[in-house]
């Protein structure tokens, strides 16, 4: 029989009495309570498509330096590599709930994991141009599914939003960690340079994505035809932008790391196999910060403290990155670093589903908090790379990246607050 992705619904806790949130929309059927192994089966589907959309991505940053050598590129040109993936994901999270409406989320996501197979094919053709054309279709992929997957979560498993985005957080970030720590060993196996070990971490785990994905397709109900009843008054709501700004702010600061974090270790005397070790010690540690959120919130009436913590650990990690001394302090600030980021995606990831008050509006809220959030984010890595390549040094680019974190800590102060964003009928 084809598995649902879907569990028991019960209300969203949290109430807002300014914002009151409308009945469920009528474009959505109401899911009915389903067995714990079917729901299994589906928690099951979504770790295996969450661990395949970080490490196309990932893997790059410890085998950038292989990359740079093996095609000439320019310091100009490194960043715009590492900027495309985050540009594709602002851009494609526009574009994911439209083809969701059209023709189902389940079927636009098991289209977007085919898309990353044949990005990641494409980057094994020798030369820049297929590199820089599969990261494009790379990107694209994992930006349409990023943004379906939140309100799917909100839908179908509405009584656990907190615990179920952990989970799918942790699956992203545990596959993150798979990406960066194996990029290295592979090339050295493989007798590859970064071609083949980019397209190792990338094509086995989307195909097994793929096949387990594949009855959520024949489960998924027929996209509803027309307009949605419910119009979510997104743009002018002030808790909906915060949550876009911490998510950008998040966004950013993370594909910074996933960039040049072993060019950072790198320069700092760290040998290239022990860099990646780092960045994937950075995603492990991650895993357990986003996996402790579900009981962290249980003991507080809303989500400051964890929002704002969360920035606090990412700034004191990226400084010790670049100021501790090396290279046992860089590890030190690997595991602080780790923390933040990894809790800090889990955090934005669940304000998205916890101010919402239904599917479509969850929906929503992802396009605009990571459509808008990831487009700001692209600066970060480009950024980070021309104030390196102008200044010879990180100094700078740290001093920028701080910044970043104090901007996401006052918007978590808005966005953590417990109440629901502006929502209203046609």
């Amino acid at each position: 029989m084809p598995v649902p992705m879907s569990a028991a619904v019960s209300p969203n806790p949290e109430l807002n009495p300014d914002h009151p949130a409308d009945p469920p929309s009528p474009s959505r059927p109401s899911t009915p309570p389903v067995r714990a192994g079917v729901a299994i089966g589906a928690l099951i589907a979504l770790a295996l498509v969450a661990l395949a959309l970080r490490a196309p991505v990932t893997a790059t940053g410890p085998l950038l330096s292989r990359i740079r050598d093996d095609l000439g590129l320019s310091g100009a040109a490194v960043g715009v590599l590492t900027s495309l993936p985050v540009l594709c994901l602002g851009v494609f999270a526009f574009v994911g709930p439209v083809l969701g409406r059209r023709w189902g989320e389940a079927r636009v996501v098991l289209a977007s994991l085919v898309l990353l197979v044949a990005g990641a094919a494409i980057r094994l053709v020798p030369n820049a141009g297929a590199l820089f054309a599969g990261t494009i279709l790379v990107g694209a992929a994992i930006g349409l599914a990023n943004v379906l997957l939140p309100g799917m979560i909100r839908h179908r498993f509405a009584g656990a939003v907190a615990g179920v985005t952990a989970f799918y957080s942790a699956c992203l970030t545990f596959g993150g960690a798979g990406g960066s720590a194996v990029a290295a060993p592979l090339a050295e196996v493989t007798g590859s340079t970064w071609r083949i070990p980019l397209a190792l971490v990338a094509i086995p785990l989307s195909a097994a994505a793929i096949v387990a994905w594949l009855p959520q397709v024949h489960a998924e109900a027929a996209p509803a035809v027309g307009p949605a009843a419910i119009r979510v008054r997104l743009w002018r709501d002030a808790t909906a932008w915060h949550v876009t700004v911490f998510f950008a702010a998040q966004a950013l600061l993370a594909y910074v790391v996933f960039g040049w974090l072993p060019s950072m270790c790198l320069d700092r005397g760290i040998s290239e196999t022990h860099s990646g070790l780092i960045l994937s010690l950075t995603s492990l540690v991650g895993v357990a910060g986003a996996a402790t959120l579900p009981s962290v919130y249980r003991r507080l009436p809303d989500q400051r403290v964890p929002a704002v913590a969360v920035a606090l650990l990412s700034g004191v990690g990226l400084a010790g990155i670049v100021l501790a001394p090396a290279p046992w302090g860089v590890w030190v600030a690997a595991v602080v670093l780790g923390l933040g980021q990894g809790a800090g995606f889990a955090v934005a990831l669940s304000l998205i589903g916890l101010r919402t008050g239904d599917g479509p509006q969850t929906s929503a809220l992802s396009s605009m908090a990571q459509g808008t959030g990831f487009l700001i984010a692209t600066v970060g890595p480009l950024g980070a790379g021309l104030l390196h390549e102008a200044t010879g040094g990180w100094t700078a680019p740290l001093a920028a990246l701080l910044s970043v974190c104090v901007v996401q800590a006052a918007a978590a102060l808005v966005a953590g607050r417990a109440r629901l964003v502006r929502v209203g009928t046609r």
